[in-house]
């Protein structure tokens, strides 16, 4: 709890991942991949109760093993590719009912710290956010980024007008690391995501920002713990 406000974690883990099969219950640095965000999330000193949302029985098991609880079995409808982060969101809300802000911790996110938790919970009801993002800081501005049509032609993204100036004098831009969505219960039942034109980010390192989505990503988050063991 923190100010007076409960909050709920959730992470939301299926079973059917396309790009890395099996993904959240992968070894990953030593244990399954999902253990990581549990045992970060379990090192919290704020969020009042954590809670996994899944379909599937061994994902529920292995989370189980590391102490996080799976008070209800994820409906089929909820698991399936186009089904929408949202709606587990508020099937979840609305299955352990209570908490002022809701969060989603994203097992793909193993190298997030509690530190980022409790930051992210601090700044989001310090400010009176109703919803905040972790984010982080692009190495490659987006400024300078062109698509192509249909002869190969190259255009702007964002118009010609930034292709002249400086790194430096371009604003510096973000990316969603992927890890931590927070929102106020009231206002994300009422808008189904956690982004609007009020929603705040919440920066994190570059170091502490890796998405798992690929294979290439589950070797490099192996050669990164491997590292750090060495250290």
């Amino acid at each position: 709890m923190f100010d007076q406000m409960k909050i709920l974690g959730v992470i939301a883990a299926r079973g059917g991942s396309k790009g890395v099969p099996r993904k959240n219950v992968r070894r990953a640095g030593g244990k399954p991949l999902i253990a990581w965000m549990i045992e970060a999330a379990g090192r919290s000193r704020l969020m009042d109760r954590l809670i996994l949302s899944s379909d599937d029985s061994e994902i529920i098991r292995v989370a189980g093993q590391y102490g996080c609880e799976a008070p209800f079995v994820r409906p089929a409808h909820l698991a399936r590719d186009e089904s929408s982060v949202s709606d587990v969101i508020v099937h979840a809300m609305e299955s352990v009912p209570g908490y002022d802000f809701v969060m989603l911790l994203q097992p793909t996110s193993p190298l997030t710290r509690a530190e980022d938790i409790d930051g992210c919970i601090e700044s989001c009801i310090n400010s009176s956010s109703d919803a905040m993002v972790s984010v982080t800081q692009v190495d490659k501005s987006p400024y300078w980024m062109f698509h192509m049509d249909g002869t190969a032609m190259l255009k702007p993204v964002l118009g010609e007008r930034y292709l002249n100036k400086r790194r430096q004098d371009l604003p510096v831009s973000y990316l969603p690391s992927g890890a931590i969505y927070m929102a106020r219960s009231s206002w994300f039942m009422a808008n189904r995501s956690f982004y609007s034109d009020t929603t705040r980010g919440y920066v994190v390192p570059a170091e502490r920002s890796l998405d798992i989505d690929t294979e290439s990503d589950l070797r490099y988050f192996d050669w990164i713990t491997k590292a750090n063991r060495q250290k």
